[in-house]
């Protein structure tokens, strides 16, 4: 889950998740002992999209280089395991509490969300990277008690995921809120996009907005 998407018509800010291939994968582990057979074919399908990754990272690919490889050597493969994913639906035998059966329909009821990196290079395969960035999150545990009200605990998770997404970003944190929050009074809301830290890096970063209290002495 990373915030760096905008609704330009409401200007609010939107967490686009994007749905991990790494949680189906999971599914099929566990459903190991209860159809070996299955459960391995849909891991070893997945293993090949994930060699294909590695191949675009070696290679260095990057834009639409990268989306064509992908378009070339990933699409043909995620349609085969969606084709194959309803192929298994259709067996017989198996009762729907079966954790194989709740694996092939975790992956189905989410194709479109695994689909999103091929038409997106900038979109990874999966969100591993994402979730070991917002590991540190747990870690205040019953401090967050003290947000107060659900809104505010809202409120911290979007401040957290701005947080993790400059990190991603290789921005400083503190440098970019000093400057949203104080550009964001006289920038067009019809660029509030601009604002996003993905953006923002390209658009700002050079020069950003300071607070006072930077020519302090210290």
């Amino acid at each position: 889950m990373f915030v760096d998407r905008i609704n330009p018509d409401s200007g609010y800010w939107l967490l686009s998740c994007l749905q991990d291939k790494s949680h189906g994968r999971r599914g099929f582990f566990e459903a190991l002992e209860a159809e070996p057979p299955g459960a391995a074919a849909a891991l070893e399908q997945i293993k090949g999209l994930y060699a294909i990754e590695e191949d675009i990272r070696e290679l260095k690919l990057v834009g639409e280089a990268k989306q064509l490889h992908r378009l070339t050597h990933s699409k043909p493969r995620v349609e085969q395991f969606f084709k194959w994913v309803d192929e298994q639906l259709m067996r017989q035998g198996f009762t729907p509490s079966n954790p194989y059966i709740k694996a092939l329909n975790y992956v189905r009821k989410r194709r479109a969300s695994f689909e999103v990196f091929l038409t997106d290079p900038d979109v990874p395969i999966d969100t591993n990277h994402i979730e070991r960035a917002l590991r540190v999150i747990p870690m205040g545990r019953k401090s967050w008690l003290f947000c107060w009200t659900e809104l505010g605990a809202q409120h911290v998770g979007i401040i957290q995921s701005l947080l993790v997404t400059c990190r991603l970003h290789d921005i400083d944190p503190y440098t970019y809120l000093v400057d949203v929050l104080q550009r964001v009074a006289v920038h067009p809301a019809s660029r509030v996009e601009e604002l996003t830290p993905r953006l923002w890096k390209l658009h700002f970063a050079d020069n950003p907005m300071q607070s006072a209290l930077h020519d302090f002495p210290a």
